[in-house]
């Protein structure tokens, strides 16, 4: 959808921060633009890739083969040939409906340069992907899937915090806890998730020892997703406290926006009748869908994490991304500032 706010080029920052995510993507700025379901189009992801990140398609958006195949050429062209990747959904378990097969067939014939993925272990995918040329960057709730997606031989892991919208796991750990807890327990980059909607979140991240940092609700504003003006406007006046977490009855915990169905869902589980009977038609995903081409965000279950404290006003994603790399290099320098030199002997004594 096209805005006044789309017609403006912000100047594209410099790269200010080289990592081993940064190395890894081949990227200007060490941010992944998380998979947002029926919104990782072309026009979204080449946003993302233009703007020196990486950004992935869901695959789980389009409904055949031959669309995600188009929707690949088509990013292909929006991105003058600069590399991106597709976002795999796998459930806990091999389910028949699933398309995960002839996906990754897909990725392997059009020679995707990386796979985003995520659900159970892509350990059966790791050595047919390797073998085609494709990277893998598998995404986990908690440090230690990220370990075990490590010994499946992935090039990379995501972790993802309680505070992030979608699916933060059972063990509901804050993203501050698991930046630092990753330092000292996986060899591979790891990338940190949930919440991250300002830059001096992404100098924290650093500090902490991750190499990169996924940002997914604060681009929910971004003028190049085809939203309903009506869907970013609450989206803009969402708050950090305007989620919910819900389906927890069904060990399927996913942060949604707080509205009809979200209290609808979380009544439901609270008199105890919480089973897929009584809560999957609640949160089927053709509702929601509904929410982005109307406008109305009373109904569906809406992925949004607590980023919708940043969530300011709408404006080309390559402009956020400008904010965000700012606020990330004044953040630097006020630490640097407050760095206290080595004392030389004949110093002064340090404050008591």
């Amino acid at each position: 959808m096209t805005t006044a706010a789309s017609a403006i080029a912000p100047r594209l920052p410099d790269q200010a921060f080289r990592t081993r995510i940064t190395n890894l993507f081949g990227i200007r700025h060490p941010i992944l633009a998380g998979g947002l379901q029926w919104l990782a189009t072309a026009d979204y992801v080449a946003a993302a890739v233009n703007a020196g990140l990486m950004g992935f398609l869901t695959a789980a958006s389009f409904p055949d083969d031959a669309a995600l195949v188009a929707e690949i050429r088509r990013c292909r062209d929006l991105t003058e040939g600069r590399p991106f990747g597709v976002n795999v959904s796998m459930l806990p378990k091999i389910a028949p409906q699933e398309r995960v097969e002839a996906i990754m067939r897909v990725i392997v014939a059009e020679k995707v340069p990386f796979v985003e993925t995520s659900g159970r272990s892509p350990a059966e995918w790791v050595g047919r992907l390797h073998d085609a040329g494709t990277r893998i960057i598998h995404k986990v709730p908690a440090v230690r899937y990220a370990e075990s997606a490590e010994k499946a031989g992935v090039d990379a892991v995501t972790i993802v915090g309680f505070e992030c919208g979608g699916h933060p796991g059972m063990d509901l750990i804050g993203s501050f806890v698991q930046a630092a807890q990753a330092a000292s327990r996986l060899s591979v980059p790891y990338c940190i998730g949930g919440g991250v909607g300002h830059g001096s979140q992404i100098a924290a991240a650093l500090a902490m020892g991750a190499d990169g940092v996924v940002v997914g609700t604060r681009f929910l504003v971004a003028s190049e997703l085809r939203t309903h003006p009506d869907f970013k406007a609450r989206v803009v006046a969402a708050r950090e406290t305007d989620t919910m977490l819900v389906l927890q009855s069904l060990r399927n915990t996913i942060r949604i926006l707080r509205n009809d169905t979200a209290e609808a869902v979380a009544a439901v589980e609270a008199r105890g009748d919480g089973r897929p009977d009584t809560l999957l038609p609640l949160v089927s995903g053709k509702i929601g869908r509904e929410a982005y081409l109307t406008g109305d965000t009373s109904r569906g279950a809406l992925s949004m994490g607590q980023a919708l404290a940043f969530t300011d006003r709408e404006e080309p994603l390559a402009a956020i991304v400008a904010r965000l790399i700012a606020d990330a290099v004044a953040a630097c320098d006020r630490l640097s500032a407050l760095r206290i030199a080595a004392a030389t002997a004949d110093g002064p004594p340090p404050p008591t």
